[in-house]
């Protein structure tokens, strides 16, 4: 067997501050024993990782008068405009409300404990009104966000359920969040709230837009592809199949399937190590995947000729033939992907997150809600600090012309600006 690895602690991070507590011995300078004077030969260092809860503090703004007697002129730096005209919160506590919500997964009424622990008495409906606020004000920069999609030749695309409000019965009804990613560029992610799943809504979003999708097997986009969009399958739901039958049954076909499947994956890793995109990329797997496709292809239909019909690995095989086109035409263009999983892991923290707020508030709520999830899930996806990005953008957004809305966006042009 080989050796067990040793876990070894890692160093915390240097940049934190020390707090220095020197333990001199209880006896002093002097020898216990002998009464003979202490020489120091070394010292024993331990560090421990320590937490100081958040804590609130007030920006007083003071906004000196003057006045001329000369001419009567009475001169003061004006108010700088804010989200929230003449209200309690800095942009600070507004970006922590709403990252504790739709990053942190903890609704409103949990914040407000945690708030009231710090002696601060925010009631729910005051920090409703402050989420609903911002989304008000982010979303020029989530439709900007849209904007950009668009000019994208690749996109990513898929769906998530998301119950809703229905005040007038007291209940929740099921909406939907439309998920779009980039695949070139800077990462943007945008979700687009739907009372539906029907696919009019991603034609709705998408417009005119005529570029590569990359979608699951949902009914609803085909009508995309008809009006001149291009499919992309998806190669994790071909392979999530075969593994579905693998744990039901263990059958070594459907291991050998996902095998198979296996090393297209190989020669995506193997042409990232080299660092191959674009044509480059393209080329290679022309030369190297290509091939074992054409194997894959003919050793499927032979499978599915010798499996019963209404088995899970004759409907595993049925699936990837029926997707078979689709499937082949990431290798046409090395800006196209594999599959669909970085949509699916943009959308993983909502499927967290509504297990904990468990609805939205309503029909009105939803677009706002989209809004900050879209803008919040493009700066992690940008490698951003979140709090960082919404403190600046929540304090520049009242006075920043729409000319200049680019220069807000979570996008690599926002960190260049050093903000």
């Amino acid at each position: 067997r080989p050796a067990k690895a040793t876990p070894k602690r890692q160093a915390l991070p240097p940049e934190l501050p020390r707090i220095i507590t020197v333990h001199e011995p209880a006896t002093g300078c002097t020898c216990a024993t002998c009464a003979a004077a202490l020489v120091k030969i070394g010292e024993h260092v331990s560090e421990k990782l320590a937490y100081t809860p958040a804590k609130f503090h007030v920006e007083r703004h003071v906004h000196p008068q003057y006045a001329c007697r000369a001419c009567e002129t009475v001169v003061a730096e004006p108010v700088a405009p804010a989200i929230i005209d003449r209200g309690l919160p800095a942009p600070s506590l507004l970006a922590q409300v709403l990252l504790a919500k739709y990053t942190d997964h903890l609704p409103l009424y949990r914040q407000q404990a945690i708030y009231a622990r710090a002696g601060i008495e925010l009631p729910r409906s005051t920090l409703a009104d402050w989420v609903g606020a911002c989304g008000i004000a982010l979303q020029p920069l989530a439709d900007r966000l849209r904007e950009k999609l668009r000019e994208q030749a690749c996109l990513h695309a898929d769906e998530t359920p998301v119950d809703t409000l229905d005040p007038g019965n007291g209940k929740t009804q099921q909406s939907y969040l439309f998920a779009y990613r980039s695949t070139a560029g800077p990462p943007i992610v945008v979700f687009d709230y739907a009372d539906s799943r029907s696919g009019k809504h991603a034609r709705e979003f998408l417009g005119d837009w005529r570029g590569a999708l990359m979608v699951d097997d949902y009914a609803g986009y085909k009508a995309l592809f008809r009006e001149g969009v291009t499919e992309l399958a998806c190669w994790v739901h071909v392979r999530r199949k075969f593994v579905e039958v693998v744990q039901a049954s263990g059958s070594p076909l459907a291991q050998e399937a996902v095998e198979r499947v296996g090393v297209l994956y190989r020669i995506e890793a193997e042409a990232k190590d080299q660092g191959l995109h674009g044509e480059a990329l393209r080329a290679y797997r022309q030369q190297h995947a290509a091939p074992k496709l054409t194997e894959l292809h003919d050793w499927l239909q032979a499978l599915g000729l010798k499996t019963l019909k209404n088995s899970g690995l004759a409907k595993a095989v049925n699936h990837a033939l029926s997707r078979w086109p689709a499937l082949l035409r990431y290798l046409e263009d090395g800006g196209r992907p594999i599959d669909n999983n970085p949509i699916e892991n943009a959308i993983r923290p909502i499927t967290l997150g509504r297990k904990n707020w468990l609805f939205i508030g309503g029909t009105k709520a939803g677009p706002r809600a989209a809004a900050i999830m879209s803008l919040v899930a493009t700066a992690k996806a940008n490698g951003l600090c979140p709090q960082a990005w919404l403190t600046d953008v929540l304090t520049r957004l009242p006075t920043t012309r729409n000319r200049d809305i680019d220069s807000l966006l979570p996008t690599e042009g926002w960190a260049a600006l050093g903000s």
